[in-house]
């Protein structure tokens, strides 16, 4: 099998994965290896990528990359073009969780969630485009979540992050397609990382909100170390849809994201439906 630009699922293929220290990003540096490719595996923290490289030391280059640094993104793609000659994936996986009400949430905290879910991915991808437009060939997958399809109480800003990522890279996706650049972007679900552990973040609780956010705070602490998707097995699902003759959009990873979205697609349909006879009417007369 291999897609329109004779990159399919066996050829050597070069990846820039950010955030690969934990979760989503470690286990598909892990997974894209064991596929035969090389990887450009970028952390803040490198020491953290030790035993990476020493899984296939010549087909890994660990790089340290911060995507709230300009200097620091400038330099993890140049560095990843020396190393390999050139990019065909770019996986925009770095990303922090910030949940709480709205209220709960402080100015500082909601534009440093902005600045690396959002305007540190933006940042990734345009250090990387030039490349790709030059070997009019790649794919950037943009890992979003099932939040930024359906948002709930304690969501804004998160939400907030991933429905502007979606947003861009739908766009960006219609921009670049007739340049051989292809756009996926993955929705998981409830996945065994440490989204709700060390890596995630809240706001400072107020009376009016704990009978909403409390709740939903312990029941997702509670969760934390047994949610039900393996993300090598996530892993292997975004390295198999890249590789189909026609590349999804968009790939929800797990039956329980495809339940979510599926559920509330409906509900925006019926809700539809049910302005139309409002808002459809609005044409001069």
């Amino acid at each position: 099998m291999s897609n329109q630009h004779g990159e399919g699922p066996g050829k050597d293929r070069v990846w820039l994965i950010t955030g690969t220290s934990s979760g989503f990003g470690r286990e598909l540096t892990r997974a894209v290896i064991a596929h035969g490719d090389r990887v450009v595996a970028t952390a803040r923290d490198v020491a953290a990528l030790d035993d990476l490289m020493r899984i296939a030391p010549d087909r890994i280059r660990a790089v340290r990359l911060d995507v709230t640094d300009a200097e620091s993104v400038r330099g993890a793609v140049a560095e990843a073009e020396r190393a390999f000659g050139r990019i065909d994936v770019l996986v925009n996986n770095a990303g922090a969780g910030l949940l709480g009400a709205f209220e709960e949430l402080s100015e500082s905290d909601l534009r440093r969630n902005f600045e690396t879910n959002v305007f540190g991915a933006m940042a990734v991808t345009r250090a990387v485009l030039p490349l790709l437009r030059r070997q009019r060939s790649g794919h950037i997958v943009q890992m979003s979540s099932v939040i930024g399809v359906k948002a709930g109480p304690g969501g804004t800003a998160y939400a907030g992050t991933k429905f502007a990522l979606e947003g861009m890279s739908e766009a960006l996706a219609a921009e670049v397609a007739h340049l051989g650049i292809r756009v996926t972007i993955v929705e998981p679900g409830p996945f065994r990382t440490e989204f709700g552990g060390r890596s995630l973040r809240w706001g400072t609780p107020m009376e009016d909100y704990a009978d909403l956010i409390a709740p939903a705070r312990k029941a997702l602490e509670a969760s934390h170390g047994t949610q039900p998707g393996d993300p090598y097995r996530g892993a292997e699902a975004i390295i198999a849809a890249i590789g189909l003759d026609e590349p999804p959009l968009r790939l929800p990873l797990g039956a329980e994201a495809f339940g979510w979205i599926r559920t509330h697609l409906l509900a925006r349909l019926e809700e539809l439906d049910a302005v139309e006879a409002i808002g459809a009417d609005t044409a001069f007369r």
